[in-house]
Parts: C-alpha cells; sequence; structure tokens
C-alpha cells in the first residue's frame, strides 16, 4: 500500500503591488521533489500533486550564471516575455553562489541511517549503503566520520573514525541490516552529540539523515523534529536529508526536519542521484557559504501593476523577516544556484484591459501622476531584487541590491530562461495548475531542441523525463 505523505501547498496567485509591493521568501536548494516525481513518472504511477514544488524542479537543473564578484552569491536577472501568458512579462532572479575548493576543508560528518524494517527493499537500504560507501571514498585524513544507526533502539557503529581508513567506514556500512520499528528521536539526539563530540573548528560538521521517512517511535510529529532540529542547528551542525524508497516516503516531515536544521532535503532514486548529491556536487551539498539567505523583492507601482511568485509557497517569509537576523532561512552551498521567476504585469493601461480585477479604493491615474512627480529618477526601475545573507562565520547579514529597469527587458529571452521557463511550464503542468491543462508537452520538447547547449547532461535528462512521462 502506499502510505506515502505530503504538505498541502495553497499555490501562489498574481498580488497587487498597490497592496502588496513586496514579495519575501527564503531561498531553496531542496531538489527532492524533482527526483521523487521522476521516480514516480519512471515506475509508471500516478503522480501525487502535492509532491511537485515547482522551485525543486527548476533548481534542480544548473544555469549557466556568472560566478560572483566579490560576494559570497551573485545576483543575475532576465527580463523577458513570458511564454505561457502573452499578458504578462517574465522576469528570473538567478543567484549563484561562489564555488569554493573543498577538499581543504575538513568534515566531521555523521550518517544517520534508519535500518528499520520498512528500509529492506533494494531501493532503499542497499541503495543507502552504495551511496555512503561513494561517499566514503573521497575523503581525506583530516575528515571524520561517525555512523549512528536507528530501529528499535539507537546503535553507535562507528565513532569519528578518520577519512584516511575508507574501507573502515565501507565495511561498517556494509554491515547494516533492516529490521525493526524507528525511534528517530533518540537516533538524531545521539548523531548530534557525535557530531559535537568530533566537532572542528571552521569545518563542515553536520548530520546526514538518510531513511524513507517513516519516523514513528518518540518524538514523531513534524513540529516536535522541527522544534528538536531547531534547538541543535544553534550549535552549528547542519542536518542534511536524503530521501530513499517509495511506498513510506514521508516527504512533508524530511522537508521540514532539513529547512529547519540548516540542510538540503534530497531525494535519492537511483545510484547516479547518490553519486551526484554525495560526490559530484558534495561541497555544494555539504559544504554552507551562505547563511540564512533571503530575498526581497520590492515592485515599483507606477511600472508594475500585479505579479506572481512561481513556486516557493512553503518558503513565505513576513515581510519584516527580511532584514530580521534573527529569523531562520535557506542556506546556499559552495557553487550552487538559487533560481526564480515571476510572472509580472506592467501597468500601463494597454496590459490591463482584460484584467478582472477592479480596484475598489484606488484610481489608477492618480497613484501613477503622484509617483511619477515624487520621483522621477526611479521612473525607469520597475522593482529591486534585495537579497541578504550571513557568511557562514558571521551572525551579521549582509545585503545586496539589484534594481531592474524597464530598458532591461530583452524579447531575446537568455538560454538560461528558456530551460527554467520550460522547467517551470512542466512542473506546473503536473501539479494541476489550471493555465497549464493546455500546454503541448510534444511542442515543449521541440522548443528545446534548439537550445544551444544541447549537450548539458540536465537538458537531456529534461527531455528524457517529459518522454518518460509522454510514453508511460
Amino acid at each position: 500500500g502506499n502510505n506515502e505523505e505530503y504538505a498541502q501547498v495553497e499555490k501562489n496567485d498574481y498580488k497587487l503591488v498597490s497592496e502588496y509591493p513586496l514579495s519575501t521568501f527564503s531561498t531553496d536548494v531542496d531538489t527532492a521533489s524533482y527526483t521523487n516525481v521522476r521516480r514516480m513518472i519512471n515506475d509508471g504511477e500516478e503522480i501525487n500533486t502535492d509532491a511537485v514544488r515547482v522551485e525543486e524542479f527548476i533548481n534542480y537543473f544548473k544555469y549557466d550564471y556568472p560566478q560572483p564578484d566579490g560576494e559570497a552569491v551573485g545576483i543575475t536577472t532576465d527580463l523577458t516575455d513570458c511564454p505561457w501568458n502573452s499578458e504578462a512579462k517574465l522576469m528570473l532572479v538567478g543567484m549563484q553562489a561562489k564555488a569554493v575548493e573543498t577538499k581543504d576543508i575538513p568534515m566531521n560528518l555523521v550518517f544517520l541511517i534508519d535500518v528499520s524494517g520498512s528500509m529492506m527493499d533494494d531501493n532503499k537500504l542497499p541503495l543507502v549503503q552504495q551511496a555512503f560507501s561513494m561517499l566514503a571514498e573521497n575523503l581525506g585524513e583530516e575528515d571524520r566520520i561517525s555512523i549512528v544507526t536507528y530501529a528499535g533502539e539507537e546503535k553507535v557503529v562507528l565513532e569519528g573514525a578518520s577519512g584516511s581508513n575508507p574501507s573502515k567506514i565501507i565495511d561498517a556500512i556494509n554491515e547494516l541490516e533492516a529490521g525493526g520499528s524507528t525511534a528517530g528521536e533518540a537516533g538524531i539526539n545521539k548523531a548530534y552529540e557525535l557530531a559535537e563530540a568530533n566537532f572542528i573548528e571552521g569545518g563542515n560538521n553536520r548530520v546526514i539523515l538518510a531513511t524513507d521517512g517513516d519516523l514513528n517511535v518518540g518524538v514523531s510529529s513534524t513540529e516536535e523534529l522541527t522544534a528538536l532540529v531547531e534547538e541543535k542547528r544553534e550549535t552549528g551542525i547542519a542536518l542534511s536529508v536524503l530521501g530513499f524508497g517509495s511506498g513510506n516516503l514521508k516527504d512533508d516531515r524530511l522537508e521540514a526536519l532539513a529547512d529547519n536544521g540548516n540542510g538540503n532535503y534530497s531525494y535519492i532514486d537511483s545510484l547516479e542521484e547518490a553519486e551526484r548529491v554525495l560526490v559530484t556536487e558534495m561541497s555544494g551539498t555539504l559544504f554552507t557559504v551562505a547563511k540564512d539567505a533571503k530575498i526581497q523583492v520590492e515592485f515599483n507601482p507606477a511600472n508594475v501593476y500585479s505579479y506572481k511568485l512561481i513556486g516557493y509557497e512553503n518558503r513565505a517569509l513576513a515581510d519584516e523577516d527580511f532584514n530580521d537576523d534573527t529569523k531562520d532561512a535557506g542556506d546556499i552551498g559552495a557553487g550552487q544556484q538559487v533560481t526564480a521567476l515571476y510572472e509580472i504585469i506592467l501597468a500601463d493601461g494597454t496590459n490591463m484591459t482584460d484584467s478582472d480585477i477592479e480596484l475598489k479604493y484606488q484610481d489608477e491615474q492618480s497613484i501613477k501622476e503622484e509617483i511619477a512627480e515624487e520621483n522621477t529618477e526611479l521612473s525607469g526601475e520597475l522593482l529591486t531584487v534585495s537579497m541578504r545573507y550571513k557568511n557562514s562565520d558571521e551572525a551579521e547579514s549582509r545585503l545586496i541590491e539589484v534594481p531592474v529597469e524597464i530598458s532591461s527587458y530583452n524579447s531575446q529571452m537568455a538560454d538560461y530562461t528558456r530551460f527554467a521557463a520550460a522547467v517551470a511550464q512542466f512542473a506546473m503542468y503536473l501539479r494541476g495548475d489550471e493555465e497549464m491543462q493546455n500546454l503541448d508537452l510534444y511542442a515543449l520538447v521541440n522548443d528545446l531542441a534548439d537550445y544551444t547547449d544541447t549537450d548539458s547532461e540536465y537538458f537531456v535528462e529534461f527531455r528524457n523525463i517529459i518522454s518518460a512521462y509522454l510514453n508511460r
């Protein structure tokens, strides 16, 4: 039977700039939703629409953004036409974190592995073992590895083993067997305890939880687990979550754990994906360069009538949280990217004739004139993208601001925008968005065919998954 659990998402709608001039959200580098839905497609299952988080689809793929200059993160914007809404413009906001040579940064990793009975399937514990074995082969002498398992009780299998002896680590991993019920809370407490005992100052201290998500003994509600990891993240130890398998995945819990434990949530559906997350993208997945990263876009009501943020529904922040450094937000790893898309309706009368939105209390024209009089030098600006983040060793945030002018509009879409827009459309289609139900997926694949970067593995991957969906 299928006992998977997903949080329901209230989809973003258009917001009037006159009422909501600010759009504020926490960055998200999770990719679990994409690989989990990919697994459903490949297995020919019905797609659970609540499993589709559009931003995680978009952020699974890599885009050709320039490296940041001087800061830990750089911002790229692109303003163009919206491919699925002729009334709207599309704006891409891309963040690129600096790449860091991470082999010089020692790691203190605690693998927290669920070995309960439900983990027996081939795509669960055996895949976890292969994944962590690959990671172990890429460690150095300074690195410390501990292994905690949890089923009926937690058990320390390995404590602070040096990365210079990978075979010892791999043997310990391969001896694990599944059986018993799941005591998630005791396991998490024990894992943090070992991470603290082996803490490396200036290093990458992290618990990596591998599970199908069924933490059903002890503290098990999302709220209680979240409170537990919130308390632990103050110690400077992050939590990353790897979801495995099907039939039992508690996606809502795992996402909440990673989001509140300052880590990433990835879903591992194959050995290739394990390699991507734990080996190829090891530094990005496992080394934070920008903590508590948040975005705030301020729209100029003289030029923008309304907007819609695509995805990021469960990452929304209150506007006042943006400047509050005590408020937790997303963490971005070395070399990682975050991409967000906005649909934008311009405020120039011509675009608004078909709008169903009638304002009761405001006269559009008088507002425009007032603003234009007050502020001529800003008259060409559509919006400003602001980002706050903390360097990994600092408590105070830095602010980057990038204004976007009307004149930056380009009807020729940048390649990365085109690709991100295609991924977004497929995700919105899968989650049942009304405006995407007439989407021609064959045309989408063909449109991408003259994309310049056709050799990219990501491009091929995306085309394959649409084809798999069409052929099921």
